[in-house]
């Protein structure tokens, strides 16, 4: 994965919970796209609520992955429902918190809350929740084969777990 919609992880409780923030910066590309002015109007910018989604699947599928030490590749199966009430601009922070809610062999089920924060006005404001399914691939294969490596847990996920002690939840070397 090479685009990471979170920046760290606050909390951290195996196989429950994992809260993770992405503050929302003019800095990210994106946000000069989402809506730039034009003669209708001046720049609107906003976080598409598609990169919330991703941002909340991230954190829910690092929850997964670390109940088996990000051993098996985990990859979302199905967005059960997704509900994203208001927008986040620049300057404000997106708080995920995720709880895992089933997991067996083949997969797990995992539901994603999400807060905004506004500097300017300092509380965490409900914008939306999703409800995820995930798939273990590895669990999964359908008679296809996948590479050894795991290509979901890759170098920026290592990055994010390291930076946040979660390293330590895996097993040597889980990420090659």
């Amino acid at each position: 994965m090479r685009w990471m919609w979170i920046d760290t992880v606050l909390e951290f409780e195996p196989e429950r919970r994992l809260v993770a923030i992405k503050n929302c910066s003019l800095a990210e590309e994106h946000l000069h796209d989402h809506f730039a002015a034009d003669s209708f109007g001046d720049a609107d910018p906003v976080m598409p609520s598609s990169l919330l989604i991703e941002g909340s699947a991230q954190t829910a599928g690092i929850l997964v992955g670390s109940v088996g030490k990000f051993r098996e590749k985990v990859v979302l199966a199905k967005i059960v429902s997704a509900s994203i009430e208001d927008e986040v601009r620049p300057g404000q922070s997106v708080r995920y918190s995720a709880a895992l809610d089933r997991i067996d062999p083949a997969g797990a089920a995992a539901s994603v809350s999400i807060e905004r924060w506004d500097h300017r006005r300092p509380e965490w404001v409900n914008i939306g929740a999703i409800e995820f399914v995930f798939s273990f691939l590895d669990q999964n294969r359908g008679g296809h084969e996948f590479p050894e490596e795991n290509f979901v847990f890759g170098e920026n996920f290592r990055t994010i777990l390291q930076g946040n002690g979660l390293d330590r939840v895996a097993e040597p070397d889980p990420i090659a």
